[in-house]
C-alpha cells in the first residue's frame, strides 16, 4: 500500500507575546463590532485575545496590501479559506489560507503534485539502486524537519519492500492568533514557498522537468474509493483541521482560472 509520512515535529504553542507586535498587527484592522480583550500572562506581560472574526479581516486587508490575489472557497469547516497566489507572478502557485473553526489559529499549506514523468525516472531508481533512492528519500525528510514545518509526503506502493516514488508533498505552517501579524503572516507564507521551491529544484535536478502533467498520487485513489463506500454520516463541530489535498493545490498559477 502507498505511505503516508508526516512530521513528527510537536506542535508547538505560539512564541509571540510582545504586545507592541500585537498592536501593529490585528488592532489595526479589528472589527468594531467584535473587540479583542487583553489580558496578562503569568509574567505580567500583556496580550491578547484576538477571536477569528478579527482574524479574518485582518488576513484579507494584509493580503490586499501586498496585492495578493485571493479567492474564497467554501468549506463547512472553516470561519475562512482562500485560494491565494503566491509570489505575484505569472509562475506563482496557489497556496491555502484556512482559518479553521474551534482553532485559535490561521494556517497555510500547500500541496504538490510530482510530475508524472519524474515519477517514472523515481520509479527506476528505485529499482536500479534502492539503497541510494532510499537514502534520497530519508535526506528529503530531514531537510523538510529541519526547515520549521509541518509536512506530508505521499509515497508510492512498495514494490519488493523498496518505497515507491514520491507522489506528492504538503507543506504547512500555522500562526496562532496571539502571534499573528503581518509580519509573521508574510514571512511564513514566505518561508514555505522557499521551502517548497527547494524542494522542486532538487526534484527537477534529479529527475529531469517532466512531462508536463502531474502523475498519479495512490493514496488519494484509496481515499476517494474508501469515501465511495461509506454512507452519509452527521457532521459534528469541527476539532480537526481538514485539508483536501485532491484539488490540485500547489500546481502553477493558470490566469485563466481567474478571468
Amino acid at each position: 500500500m502507498a505511505v503516508q509520512e508526516h512530521s513528527t515535529r510537536p506542535r508547538r504553542g505560539s512564541p509571540y507575546g510582545r504586545a507592541d507586535t500585537q498592536l501593529s498587527g490585528i488592532a489595526s484592522v479589528r472589527s468594531q463590532s467584535t473587540p479583542y480583550s487583553a489580558f496578562s500572562n503569568r509574567a505580567g506581560a500583556p496580550t491578547l485575545s484576538v477571536n477569528a472574526r478579527d482574524a479574518a479581516s485582518a488576513v484579507r486587508e494584509w493580503l490586499r496590501s501586498e496585492r495578493l490575489e485571493a479567492r474564497d472557497v467554501a468549506d463547512q469547516q472553516a470561519m475562512l479559506h482562500l485560494h491565494v497566489r503566491y509570489p505575484p507572478t505569472k509562475q506563482g502557485h496557489v497556496f491555502n489560507v484556512v482559518i479553521p473553526k474551534n482553532r485559535n489559529l490561521v494556517l497555510i499549506y500547500s500541496v504538490t503534485r510530482v510530475d508524472n514523468g519524474q515519477q517514472k525516472e523515481m520509479n527506476s531508481h528505485s529499482v536500479n539502486d534502492p539503497g541510494e533512492w532510499e537514502k534520497w528519500l530519508h535526506e528529503i525528510r530531514i531537510h523538510l524537519t529541519q526547515a520549521d514545518l509541518d509536512w506530508v509526503l505521499h509515497v508510492g506502493k512498495k514494490q519488493e519492500g523498496v518505497p515507491g516514488p514520491l507522489q506528492a508533498f504538503n507543506l504547512s505552517r500555522p500562526v496562532w492568533f496571539d502571534g499573528l501579524t503581518q509580519n509573521e503572516f508574510m514571512h511564513n507564507m514566505r518561508h514555505l514557498w522557499l521551502t517548497k521551491l527547494a524542494l522542486i529544484h532538487k526534484i527537477k535536478f534529479g529527475y529531469g522537468s517532466g512531462e508536463g502533467k502531474p502523475g498519479p498520487v495512490d493514496d488519494w485513489i484509496a481515499k476517494k474509493t474508501q469515501s465511495r463506500g461509506n454512507q452519509p454520516q452527521t457532521h459534528s463541530e469541527p476539532t480537526e483541521i481538514h485539508t483536501d489535498e485532491t484539488g490540485g493545490f500547489g500546481r502553477d498559477f493558470d490566469p485563466s482560472e481567474w478571468a
